[in-house]
């Protein structure tokens, strides 16, 4: 019989919809992706095309022989100039579209992507997540930094060349505040952090825990929206990104690489975006929330039920799905 599940982190529901489950190896990729070749002359992100992007605003190790680079999105969502200008006009509100959204260019080599990298190459990439966020977070219009990626033509990827994205914004999402207000209201009633909370029962269980490293854990929700979707959480609790050690952030390159090195050999590189959902860097050392990466396999299409009713159903059994991962073999 179906079950219909709650997260209790986002507090919504979701229809697992046993009846219809298909098994784990069912949603490999039937087709091949087409080879790309390691540079592309016609890519603005591969090295010797610099001149087709706006110019760096941060590189690694540097501008010249760079192994990351970050520039400013030539097609920004955000104006980059002018003031953050909020407007009411009786029910309606208006704030000027200025923030910032960046692209970072994960590595040099046209026809990678993350699970190919090796552990420094990512440790690079999460070195420039933390920085860019604290720059973003420094100017005084942003109130939000989200950090991102697409991967594939499903996920919304333009490019192929493999990149990541961040946009700050001049508000906070209703999504994050809601996020923070239903932490918060949990940590009220309950002395304690939710997101502890489920990590800690998730590792009593097992079931669904697929990958643990010293600092993170990489596990498939109880109430997962969707076939594969999957949290990494760090074991010590921290709001933000920012407050990571260098050990903690050298950590989550190795789980990042690796749980997505499973999807990929185990699932046929399937298209997937990831966040990082942390807390607005003014919530630094507060006891609610918990940040975290939420990983989302691109396998299955949203339709008019989720649309309507804001509630997803899932055809496959999350722990079967993270059964699947565990024995999806990875350096």
């Amino acid at each position: 019989m179906p079950e219909i599940r709650y997260n209790v982190i986002t507090r919504e529901w979701v229809v697992i919809a046993t009846e219809r489950a298909k098994r784990p190896d069912q949603f490999k990729r039937k087709e091949a992706k087409k080879p790309l070749p390691a540079h592309n002359p016609q890519c603005p992100f591969c090295p010797g095309n610099e001149a087709m992007t706006p110019p760096a605003t941060f590189a690694i190790p540097d501008h010249a022989n760079w192994n990351v680079r970050v520039t400013p999105n030539k097609f920004s969502a955000l104006a980059s100039e002018g003031e953050r200008i909020r407007t009411v006009k009786g029910i309606r509100r208006t704030v000027t579209g200025v923030g910032i959204h960046e692209v970072i260019v994960e590595t040099r080599a046209h026809n990678l992507t993350t699970a190919l990298l090796n552990d420094h190459d990512v440790e690079l990439v999460v070195e420039t997540y933390l920085d860019r966020f604290k720059s973003a977070s420094s100017d005084p219009r942003v109130e939000q930094v989200t950090i991102f990626k697409n991967h594939g033509d499903a996920a919304g990827t333009s490019l192929e060349h493999p990149h990541s994205q961040l946009i700050a914004t001049p508000i906070i999402t209703s999504q994050l505040r809601e996020r923070l207000s239903n932490a918060q209201a949990h940590y009220d009633e309950f002395a304690e952090c939710i997101f502890c909370r489920v990590l800690q029962l998730e590792l009593e269980d097992g079931a669904r825990v697929f990958l643990e490293t010293e600092h993170f854990v990489a596990l498939v929700s109880y109430a997962a929206y969707t076939p594969f979707s999957f949290m990494i959480l760090p074991r010590r609790h921290m709001p933000t990104i920012t407050e990571m050690t260098d050990a903690e952030a050298a950590d989550l390159a190795r789980v990042l690489r690796r749980a997505l090195a499973k999807l990929y050999h185990g699932l046929g590189d399937p298209d997937f975006n990831y966040v990082v959902r942390t807390a607005p860097l003014e919530y630094y050392g507060v006891k609610y929330y918990h940040w975290y990466v939420s990983v989302i396999p691109r396998l299955t299409k949203m339709a008019g039920f989720e649309l309507g009713s804001g509630m997803f159903i899932n055809v496959a059994l999350p722990e079967e799905n993270a059964a699947f991962l565990r024995g999806v073999k990875v350096d």
